[in-house]
């Protein structure tokens, strides 16, 4: 017969295991509330500055590039300022013929008190002088009342290089009238044109010549003749 011993004491406690861990448990503070607001601070101020930077920055652009307008505006002005004074000092003449329908020789004799001239001489009030080198474009029209039954009715430019030099034809041009046509009433006339560049030389003088004087149309805008240069 086997008898049971009981006692009053626990069991002895088990040991622990090899190999095993356990975690351990480290409590973190909380934030203050006076960090909270710092870093609230902060966060606002960094926001801030990279908007006035952002809106600076816009400013920044936007003056620029009126200044950039304006300059190129008072460019484009000071541009065309300079092509209307460039153009308007350019040596021309437009030439009013001398009213003379009964006058003899070749050469037509201009109205210098009615005639336009800048930069550009005369010389005995059927010769133009050219004062700059350069291309100039030559024209003239004259209009014929009267016919020549031996030759064509012709006008021609004359060019010499000085007041003793040899003269020369560089432009001409022909008309014809119609023996049939004409009345009384409705006279019979006829007009050559011509215009050219040409290339002149300071000294230069250029004339316009005609077979005969008389023949030519005297009213006001059938003659005339003029250059500019290019």
């Amino acid at each position: 017969m086997i008898n049971t011993y009981q006692t009053s004491l626990a069991p002895p406690p088990v040991p622990p295991r090899l190999g095993r861990s356990h975690p351990v448990l480290i409590p973190t503070p909380l934030p203050s509330q006076g960090h909270s607001t710092s870093l609230i601070r902060f966060l606002v101020g960094v926001v801030l500055l990279q908007l006035f930077l952002s809106i600076g920055g816009f400013v920044l652009l936007y003056k620029n590039y009126n200044m950039e307008t304006l300059l190129s505006s008072e460019g484009k002005v000071a541009s065309h300022s300079s092509e209307r004074q460039e153009t308007s000092s350019r040596p021309l003449a437009r030439m009013v013929v001398e009213q003379e329908p009964h006058a003899l020789g070749h050469y037509l004799q201009w109205d210098m008190t009615h005639s336009v001239r800048k930069g550009i001489n005369y010389y005995h009030n059927s010769w133009l002088t050219i004062l700059q080198p350069g291309d100039y474009y030559v024209y003239s029209r004259v209009t014929f009342s009267k016919g020549d039954p031996q030759n064509p009715l012709a006008s021609k430019v004359k060019l010499r290089k000085n007041e003793t030099g040899e003269e020369k034809t560089v432009m001409k041009a022909y008309c014809s009238m119609d023996s049939h046509s004409g009345s009384a009433l409705i006279p019979r006339m006829c007009t050559a044109s011509q215009g050219e560049v040409i290339t002149l030389e300071k000294g230069n003088q250029l004339s316009l010549w005609v077979q005969d004087r008389s023949l030519v149309n005297y009213e006001d805008g059938a003659t005339t003749f003029g250059m500019y240069k290019l």
